[in-house]
């Protein structure tokens, strides 16, 4: 397994919510596959700058790319490259530590932030923005983060989505967990949840769109609070432009009416009639696409890598959200790469994968002159040790180590064997 980070776990440890700690141990299951004396783990190796397609084709019978969408989908609007405008992935990737986005900064002096979207990344933006400061010190939140949340001045955060209630792309328990969060209430139009006839049909046919509606009304009926911070949701609402000089003062937004589509789907066409929302934060969260791996066949259109059922061509595969694009979640990963790996074995089978010229020794001869460096599983289980133990110290799960540099060091020790224990089965 190769990833250009110097840790595993990819989305898991940079995207998955710091309060959503139940969610990250699926890591279990893959350190399980790290006791396997077939396995070998080579981080900090970028395919494309430290080895080409073809030296990995050269050294494997077959090769699985599972890159993911690793870009966000702009907006098109003016003013979106205004400070105070950002992409969600970054935000979320530097409340997580990604080394990438550590230096980034984020200006949460204003008291609104608009957030473009309304999926599930859009939920866990607005619940950091808002939740008790105390309650994520308790988490694997990175420090930066931890440090600038505390002096942030935001008291309201705004949802927009395009669509109605019914289209929301959040799921339902998603949705519902808001109502834990403490000290802040979560406000809903109860005027913008009558629906369209289309829309009806959906909630009256679909259980999971009629909880989603269940859910919304309940909101609605509940009185803010003075004093507290407010999640709002807005439906059937787009943005137009972003506003500001030197940078966002606001965004303005044309409202949208429902119309449903030859196919039966429902989809939102501007109105005309418009207004301004002050916001000194805007984040997008309308969805990302994959990059282009180098030598891979590639989809521009769709921002996939073009597969059949997770097969690109004799020896490389495909899997995840460069496979189909940016939908689902864990369980459907994992239902995506049960496919990709079912080709996998019906072509070695069939005996459809070539013998590689070279094996893992010289793989690792190749490594060591073009990435020296490079950090293997026992550099990541010093890195992880080092994390857990500074955590140990204020209670926290991890404290993550967030400079890339840093993170090489440390990993170059490699650790002690007993690190290694841990994954040996008794």
């Amino acid at each position: 397994m190769f990833d250009r980070l110097p840790t595993p776990f990819g989305l898991v440890r940079a995207g998955v919510a710091p309060d959503h700690p139940g969610t990250k141990t699926v890591t279990e299951s893959f350190e399980r596959s790290f006791r396997r004396d077939a396995f070998g783990l080579h981080l900090d190796v970028a395919i494309g700058r430290d080895l080409t397609h073809a030296e990995l084709l050269d050294h494997h019978h077959a090769v699985i790319y599972a890159v993911g969408a690793s870009t966000d989908r702009r907006l098109g609007i003016p003013g979106e490259d205004l400070p105070g405008s950002h992409a969600a992935t970054e935000f979320v990737a530097w409340y997580n530590g990604h080394p990438d986005y550590a230096d980034r900064t984020f200006d949460l002096s204003g008291t609104t932030a608009v957030i473009v979207g309304n999926g599930n990344v859009a939920i866990d933006v607005a619940r950091i923005l808002t939740m008790d400061v105390d309650e994520l010190a308790r988490t694997d939140i990175a420090d930066h983060a931890l440090d600038a949340l505390r002096r942030s001045r935001i008291r309201e955060v705004v949802l927009l989505g395009r669509r109605g209630p019914a289209q929301a792309a959040y799921s339902n328990p998603e949705f519902l967990a808001l109502a834990d969060l403490h000290g802040v209430d979560i406000v809903v139009d109860d005027a913008e949840l009558e629906l369209d006839p289309a829309s009806a049909r959906a909630a009256a046919a679909d259980p999971a769109v009629g909880l989603r509606m269940r859910l919304a009304h309940e909101y609605a009926q509940a009185a803010p609070q003075p004093g507290r911070k407010r999640i709002v949701f807005r439906y059937l609402t787009s943005p137009t432009e972003l506003l500001g000089d030197d940078r966002v003062s606001g965004v303005r937004l044309v409202r949208n009416e429902p119309i449903e589509a030859e196919d039966g789907s429902v989809v939102a066409r501007p109105t005309g009639e418009h207004e301004d929302l002050p916001a000194q934060l805007v984040l997008r969260s309308i969805g990302y696409r994959g990059v282009p791996m180098p030598d891979v066949p590639f989809d521009e259109r769709r921002g996939v890598i073009p597969n059949t059922a997770g097969r690109v061509e004799d020896g490389v595969y495909v899997t995840g959200w460069i496979k189909r694009g940016p939908s689902g979640v864990i369980g459907t990963n994992k239902a995506c790469a049960k496919e990709t790996v079912a080709a996998l074995l019906a072509d070695f089978d069939a005996g459809k994968l070539t013998t590689p010229a070279q094996g893992r020794r010289d793989l690792a001869r190749l490594l060591a002159s073009r990435r020296p460096s490079r950090v293997d599983l026992r550099g990541w289980l010093a890195i992880d040790d080092a994390e857990r133990a500074a955590g140990r110290a204020h209670g926290r799960p991890r404290v993550k180590i967030t400079d890339r540099a840093r993170l090489v060091e440390i990993g170059a020790r490699r650790g002690p064997a007993r690190l290694l224990r841990r994954l040996i089965p008794m």
